[in-house]
């Protein structure tokens, strides 16, 4: 497997030493800047429960956040690319959403759905919403327009040329759409606890805490845990995008 040569791993192994002995001549400097890395491996070992319980809840709202926003922006661009005063319409109050501080609107949000999920849920799919949409509707309008001529010709309906030809174009736009998300659908996430009030669990509720009471080896535990989940997914989504694209000569040459 091309993944067991030293070339692919060996570089990243690498940089990780590098990055530990950086954290390493940090912490020996200044111990009120960052912990010691066998503290925070220490919190990691002993207390393995705690990260793993709040990274699941963190887990789960990044999760339904990124399908309610990457879905909606989906069969939102799906009607703006056949419709363009759909497009018109909608592409401006998309980008003021974008703009939007979000942190700002979560108490709001805390106000009219309560102290559960249901506000995190919401802040995580406003903020993947945005990039989706733009890269989902750029996706659907490069299909080659000298098929979508031949179709045409063929009388082809709009659903037929969108099976056919708009998704199958789409869909590496829709993989690099999903690598941004995944990952930052946990920032979301994380966000999401950090500004809204009454949160029991996740990763950014346990950093809070852990910072009020100068927790930092607790802190950059919660952090390391998070950087993992992110990793975890871009290579979840990556391994996922080779299979589904194998088809496209540039992937049959990698």
């Amino acid at each position: 497997m091309s993944w067991l040569r030293p070339s692919r791993w060996l570089p990243a192994l690498v940089a990780f030493a590098l990055l530990v002995l950086i954290w390493k001549l940090l912490a020996d400097h200044d111990r009120y800047l960052l912990p010691q890395p066998g503290a925070t491996a220490s919190q990691l070992w002993n207390y393995p429960g705690l990260y793993l319980r709040n990274a699941r809840s963190t887990l789960v709202e990044a999760l339904i956040g990124l399908g309610i926003g990457f879905g909606g922006a989906f069969l939102i661009s799906v009607v703006m690319s056949q419709i363009s005063l759909v497009e018109r319409a909608l592409l401006p109050l998309a980008v003021a959403l974008n703009v939007t501080p979000v942190v700002a609107v979560a108490p709001a949000l805390v106000v009219a759905f309560g102290f559960g999920r249901t506000p995190k849920v919401i802040v995580t799919a406003v903020i993947v919403f945005f990039p989706a949409l733009i890269n989902s509707l750029v996706g659907l309008r490069s299909a080659d327009p000298e098929v979508l001529d031949v179709l045409r010709s063929l009388n082809a309906n709009r659903s037929e040329v969108l099976w056919w030809v708009r998704l199958p174009s789409a869909l590496p736009y829709l993989f690099a759409a999903a690598r941004v998300c995944l990952p930052l659908s946990v920032v979301g996430a994380v966000v999401a606890e950090f500004v809204t009030p009454g949160s029991s669990a996740g990763l950014g509720t346990l950093i809070t805490e852990a910072s009020a009471n100068s927790a930092l080896d607790r802190v950059y535990a919660a952090i390391i845990c998070l950087a993992v989940l992110g990793v975890v997914l871009t290579i979840l989504i990556t391994v996922i995008e080779r299979r589904v694209l194998a088809w496209q000569p540039s992937r049959r040459r990698t």
